[in-house]
């Protein structure tokens, strides 16, 4: 099963820009869908976004659409979430997560393995 951690997570003032990455591990990365999840204190976790394993297909949840962009590397087995045009309202501890031939749900179920989370704070 492969093994996920992200990093690139910080303190960012709002309309500004911040990249996270998530590092996976095994030779059998680029099978797995991939997707970013995020969980603010008192909230549930939610989903963000998600690339498919194959056609690299990407989904968004509505409140990031159009500001966050989901990219894997392959070869290097990273998963990038490029957010954009950041609003205190981001503010989560955001988590990377696999998904075993993965299409790209929203689900949290259908993912099987996850990271420890980083933490994107934004300020007003």
């Amino acid at each position: 099963q492969v093994q996920l951690v992200e990093s690139g997570g910080g303190l960012v003032q709002a309309g500004g820009s911040l990249r996270v990455s998530c590092a996976g591990s095994g030779r059998t990365f680029s099978l797995y869908g991939m997707a970013w999840f995020r969980q603010a204190p008192g909230k549930e976790r939610e989903f963000v976004a998600a690339i498919s394993w194959s056609a690299g297909n990407t989904s968004y949840a509505d409140s990031v659409k159009g500001r966050f962009i989901i990219s894997r590397d392959n070869a290097k087995k990273l998963v990038y979430l490029q957010m954009n045009s950041l609003k205190p309202e981001d503010t989560a501890v955001y988590y990377c997560a696999a998904d075993l031939f993965g299409t790209g749900s929203d689900l949290s179920s259908e993912y099987d393995a996850w990271g420890q989370g980083t933490q994107v704070t934004v300020s007003s």
